[in-house]
Order: C-alpha cells, then sequence, then structure tokens
C-alpha cells in the first residue's frame, strides 16, 4: 500500500476486469467510499436548493450621490420597489375596469415565486376613469408576472425555453423569427386625430398619417391590455430616448416575447440602475400584443394588423404584427412631433465626428450609401439612423444601431460583422443547423434580414453619443440618370428644396426586361416618419444651418457618363475622397462653376477625383441625350414638389417662394 492515502497495484489476489490488476485506494473506509477532502460540501438539501445557491442576488439598490431627486429618492428599498409596480400596474390597467392587474416581478416557472411576499405585489392598482361597473372577471384571480428590463443573458433564456425559432448562433447573437411580418405594415399605422393633432399634423395626400378617432383606439388598446394581462408573464423595459439628458424621452415598452424586449433593451438607451431607480412615471408606452391580431370587424381596421398611436395619451398600440421594427420606428415617429414642439430637429440621418470635433449628418435613402459613408474608421459613430439638434448640439435618439444583413460580408462591412455577437438580435436569418453558422445571402424567409445590437459594439462609436453642432450636411442620392454631379455645394434654399424633396433612383427589376431607372421621393429623407408637414422640418433645418454655419452638399453616389445600363457607377475611393474634402474644408476653398436647370455650384478640381466627372456633360458622350435626360429628371423632381407648393410656413408665402426658386428652371 502506498504512504499517505496514495493508490497502489496489488500484489497478489483477486485480478481487475480483462485481467488487470485492480487499483488499490488508501484511507478506505469501512464503506469502502473514496472521499475527496479538499472541499466543503454545498449545505443544499435539496437540487432546488443548490441551483438557488447558484445565482447571486443582484444588489437592490445603487447608492444615490449627492441630493436625492426623483420621485423614489429618500425612500425605502421596499417603498421604491413597491412604487415601481405600481406604476407598471398602471399601466396596465384597463380603462373598462377602476383597477390595474396584480402585478409581481419574476418569472413564474421559479417555484420560489408561486407565493410572492407581500413586499413583491402590487393588488389592484386604482385608476379612476371608467364610469361602469363591468364586475369581477377571472383575471381578478390570478398574478400577472413582470419580468422587468431583464438582462441580455437573462432574455436569452426566456426565448430559448419558451419561443419557437429562438437559437444561439455560432457568434453568440440570438437568431428569431418575426412571424409572418418581415418588415413594417405603413398602410396598417394609425394616427389619433383630434383638436390638437388635426392642426399639427399633417394629413392628407402624400402624409404616412393615416387618421383614426379617439374611440376605435381605445377599443385596440382595451384589445391589446387585456391579452397582455390574460398571460402569465410579460416584458417590460424601462428606458430613454435621446441621449442629451436635457432632452431626454422615458419610454416604457411592455411586450409578450423575449426577443422584443432584447430588441428595445438593444435600440434604446438603457439606464443605470440608478436612473432606474429613480425612473417614475414613463413619457410614452408601447403595448406590443403583436401575437394578437386586431378585430378586423373595428372601424377603420383593413387588416388584422394595426399600428395606433395616440399623441394626446402618449400610447402606442401594436396588434397583429411581431416585427420588432414597428416599435423601433414608432418612437422615432413620435420624437418626430415632441421635439419640433421644442424647437429641437429631429432627423432621420447618420451622423459622426472628427478628431477635432467636426459634426457632419448624413441623410440618404437605401442604397446611397449612407451607412457605408457615415462609417469611417477616422471619425467617431456618433449615431447610424436617428438623431435630434437642439440648442445644446446634436445627439442620438437611440442607443444601439439596426443594419441591414443581406448580402453582409466580413470584408464590406467588418464592424458590423464583428457586432453580431452575444447580445445582438438576428432577424430572419437562415442558419446551418448543425454548425449554427449564418448564411448572410440566403432570403428563404426575407431579403429584410437585420441586426439590432448596442452602439457600444461599435468600436469608434462615441459614448455618450452627442456632438457639437454639425459643420456639414450631406444629402446623398444614387442618381441611376447619370446627370447629378458628383458632389454639388448648396445654398440654404437648396438645401431645403432638396431636403424636402428626398430624391433618389432605383434600377427596376429586370425581369420584363426593363432597364429604365425609376424615380423615387422620401420628404425629409424619412416620409414614413414625419408626423408634421416636410417644410417645417426643412424650416428647422435652414435656420439651425444659418445659426451654425453648417455647409449643405448634394453628393451622387449613383452614376456617371450615362444611365444605368450604359454609364457607370461613380467609383466609391472617389466619392470617399469627396467625403474626405467636405470634413477637412478643403472643398470650401475650391473654385465653382454653375450646372444648367438645377443650378448647383460644383467644384472644378478635387484631389483624388478626375476633373471629368464633375460636371456630368464632360462624362457623356451625347451631349443631347444628356440635356433630355436631365430635363426628364427635372420634370419629375417639379412633378414631385407639386404636392408641398400650397403649404406656407408662418405668415406668408416668401419662404416657400425662396424654397420653390431653388429647384430645377426650365
Amino acid at each position: 500500500m502506498a504512504e499517505n492515502g496514495a493508490f497502489s497495484f496489488t500484489k497478489s489476489g483477486s485480478m481487475g476486469r480483462h485481467g488487470l490488476a485492480k487499483i488499490q485506494t488508501g484511507n478506505n473506509t469501512a464503506e469502502e467510499v473514496c472521499h475527496d477532502d479538499s472541499a466543503r460540501p454545498v449545505k443544499a438539501q435539496t437540487i432546488d436548493e443548490l441551483h438557488s445557491l447558484q445565482q447571486k442576488k443582484s444588489t437592490p439598490t445603487t447608492p444615490i450621490g449627492g441630493t436625492p431627486r426623483g420621485p423614489f429618492a429618500a425612500i425605502s428599498d421596499e417603498q421604491r420597489q413597491r412604487q415601481q409596480l405600481q406604476s407598471i400596474s398602471a399601466s396596465l390597467a384597463s380603462l373598462m375596469r377602476e383597477t390595474g392587474p396584480k402585478v409581481v416581478k419574476g418569472d413564474p416557472a421559479r417555484k420560489s415565486q408561486i407565493s410572492p411576499k407581500a413586499s413583491q405585489v402590487v393588488h389592484h392598482h386604482e385608476y379612476h376613469i371608467p364610469t361602469l361597473e363591468f364586475g369581477v372577471s377571472d383575471s381578478a384571480l390570478k398574478f400577472t408576472h413582470i419580468l422587468y428590463n431583464l438582462s441580455p443573458a437573462e432574455l436569452y433564456e426566456q426565448a430559448i425555453k419558451y419561443e419557437k425559432g429562438s437559437f444561439i448562433t455560432s457568434t453568440g447573437a440570438l437568431a428569431t423569427l418575426s412571424g409572418a411580418k418581415t418588415g413594417r405594415s405603413p398602410r396598417d399605422k394609425r394616427v389619433v386625430k383630434d383638436e390638437t393633432t388635426e392642426e399639427e399634423l399633417w394629413w392628407g395626400k402624400g402624409s404616412p398619417n393615416i387618421e383614426m378617432d379617439e374611440h376605435t383606439f381605445l377599443v385596440n388598446r382595451e384589445r391589446a391590455v387585456d391579452y397582455l394581462n390574460s398571460l402569465d408573464k410579460v416584458f417590460v423595459n424601462d428606458q430613454f430616448l435621446n441621449w442629451d439628458p436635457e432632452h431626454r424621452i422615458k419610454v416604457r415598452i411592455v411586450s409578450a416575447r423575449a426577443y422584443h424586449s432584447l430588441f428595445m433593451h438593444n435600440m434604446c438607451i438603457r439606464p443605470t440602475y440608478e436612473e432606474l431607480e429613480n425612473f417614475g412615471t414613463p413619457d410614452f408606452t408601447i403595448y406590443n400584443a403583436g401575437q394578437f391580431p386586431c378585430n378586423r370587424y373595428t372601424h377603420h381596421m383593413t387588416s388584422s394588423t394595426s399600428i395606433d398611436l395616440n399623441l394626446a395619451r402618449r400610447e402606442m398600440v401594436i396588434l397583429g404584427t411581431q416585427y420588432a421594427g414597428e416599435m423601433k420606428k414608432g418612437l422615432f415617429s413620435v420624437m418626430h412631433y415632441l421635439m419640433p414642439k421644442r424647437q429641437i430637429l429631429s432627423l432621420h440621418s447618420g451622423c459622426n465626428m472628427g478628431k477635432d470635433g467636426d459634426v457632419a449628418l448624413f441623410f440618404g435613402l437605401s442604397g446611397t450609401g449612407k451607412t457605408t459613408l457615415s462609417t469611417d474608421h477616422n471619425r467617431y459613430l456618433i449615431g447610424d439612423d436617428e438623431h435630434c439638434w437642439s440648442e445644446n448640439g446634436v445627439s442620438n435618439i437611440e442607443g444601439g444601431c439596426y443594419a441591414k444583413c443581406i448580402d453582409l460580408s466580413k470584408e464590406k462591412e467588418p464592424d458590423i460583422w464583428n457586432a453580431l455577437k452575444f447580445g445582438t438580435v438576428l432577424e430572419n436569418v437562415v442558419f446551418d443547423e448543425h454548425t449554427r453558422e449564418v448564411d448572410y445571402t440566403e432570403k428563404s424567409v426575407t431579403e429584410n434580414t437585420r441586426a439590432a445590437y448596442p452602439i457600444e459594439y461599435i468600436p469608434n462609436a462615441k459614448i455618450p453619443c452627442v456632438g457639437p453642432h454639425p459643420k456639414n450636411v450631406i444629402l446623398l442620392a444614387c442618381d441611376a440618370f447619370g446627370v447629378l454631379p458628383p458632389v454639388s455645394k448648396l445654398t440654404l434654399a437648396q438645401t431645403m428644396y432638396h431636403f424636402i424633396s428626398g430624391y433618389t433612383a432605383l434600377v427596376a427589376g429586370t425581369e420584363d426586361g426593363v432597364k429604365e431607372p425609376q424615380a423615387t421621393f422620401s420628404a425629409c429623407f424619412g416620409a414614413a416618419f414625419i408626423m408634421m408637414h416636410p417644410t417645417k422640418y426643412a424650416a428647422m433645418l435652414a435656420e439651425k444651418m444659418q445659426k451654425h454655419g453648417a455647409t449643405g452638399w448634394l453628393v451622387n453616389t449613383g452614376w456617371s457618363g450615362g444611365r444605368y445600363g450604359s454609364g457607370s457607377r461613380i467609383k466609391l475611393a472617389y466619392t470617399r475622397k469627396i467625403i474626405d474634402a467636405i470634413h477637412s474644408g478643403t472643398l470650401l476653398k475650391a473654385n465653382y462653376t454653375k450646372t444648367e436647370v438645377f443650378g448647383l455650384e460644383i467644384p472644378t478640381e478635387i484631389e483624388g477625383v478626375p476633373s471629368e466627372i464633375l460636371d456630368p456633360i464632360n462624362a457623356w458622350q451625347d451631349k443631347k441625350v444628356y440635356r433630355d435626360t436631365l430635363l426628364n429628371l427635372a420634370g419629375l423632381f417639379k412633378k414631385n414638389f407639386d404636392g408641398f407648393t400650397n403649404y406656407n410656413i408662418g405668415k406668408d408665402s416668401s419662404l416657400t417662394d425662396e424654397i420653390l426658386a431653388a429647384g430645377p428652371i426650365f
């Protein structure tokens, strides 16, 4: 026998299996049990107790420095938690009953929370609106479990366990499915038209605002809230919009899916523990009951989908679609209403900042290169999509990025590629069932595959996402007609005109053999989300540009020397040289000439860019065809702008006339 409890082979006696000698352990007990004395055994008596030891309890509060502030300051932890639950109960209150549901924090699947402590429960929070008595329903006999501001890891667990179609990809991202709807449903979006919004909002032809009445909204709200209250658990996110602390908006998102909760965790600004403790009552609430359809017999409904905004109540209801982008863009619409009322301009744009503090805004529709050109390793990214321009400067509205994934590659978009890791939501992508590697070229589910990730996942993101007043405003257009210059310096009036127009050109499909480019216009480069008349935003843009000395630029990332099919697309390397010259300020010092029809000022020389392409007529062999194409595009601009000519800014039409004069003349 070896010493000190070691083992040895027996020299004689019985043999082990296959004729091998048995191993004899030292210090055998009478029961012949091999002990490991290197660590004490756990004290748990059951597996459930052992699992409870595995999870460290989060600190219930974060110390608040300085003078107590906010509705939850200077109270006990128990009172703070109770008030927090009362606020959530009030949000879930049905308008047809006097009280909100009994709510309790935690997952109902956990046995330890089946009988919650009294301090964790809020019984029927009062909500004094109704005048009718409807009696007691079964909903009064149950708890609604609130999964409140869960972490990404917790939301992963909920999604994988309970939501079919949720998987972890090879890079750690969460792949999910949005159901039958894989994109927004703009024709199903409704806005309550009341005495206030009737005067303030843009209605009628060309407007994205389709009206509904207050009663119909309340019917849909009741349907959504009743559905959410019928569930054993709902997810609640309390978060912020706008990185400018002076003008941020508190939002609450109530949803039925972990996927939606994680999506909004990424896309909105994530509060600190201290901010969450002092959150109080939200400024705006989303009720996402997307799994549940609206009643198609309800007034104003044209399908089983309905996305409804009530600006007076500061509420949004989603029925019949699980596409997460409805929440993101719905809040963007809200910001397009709330911010201008504070004299803050809301913008559908990318934004970056140089190392010397020079800020540039990038506007552009799909395919114009907005994401590519605003992503610059020599500059800081403030945001990729939604911004505010206030008296304090520019600020990102969101806390994350929502990137297209179709045909994504590491070589073309390394920053986005590297961001698709743990915590990221991948919508409707296709992956290998064994390796879980995503095929970003695959369109089996939809071409609109998306990734939502925190902005911190981008290496050169500027945190906090704020910057000084913009120095350059860059309007991007992919002109498939090939008649717009690669770059033009704009006057303020021209900036307003092209901002309102929101032009780009799409290449038509080739199934029927048609290869002609098609012009498309989207007011303010985001017509689907604006709430007021486009000239309102354009006037605010011009005012801020004039006050802070910003310069407007029109950059064509499309074709030169001919239209699509005959000319060639302007090289990305040339466009980057142009953007670099704008950032550095050297383009302001260039010599300029003016084009015909559109009256655009174009530079005669830019370092690294062939001078012959700067004036588009020089790149065309057939000058007559060029002029005919130019006049054709000018006519499309004029026709599109006819819808804005009858709207005056202020008390007279002088500003409107100035904008019209900045358009094409022929």
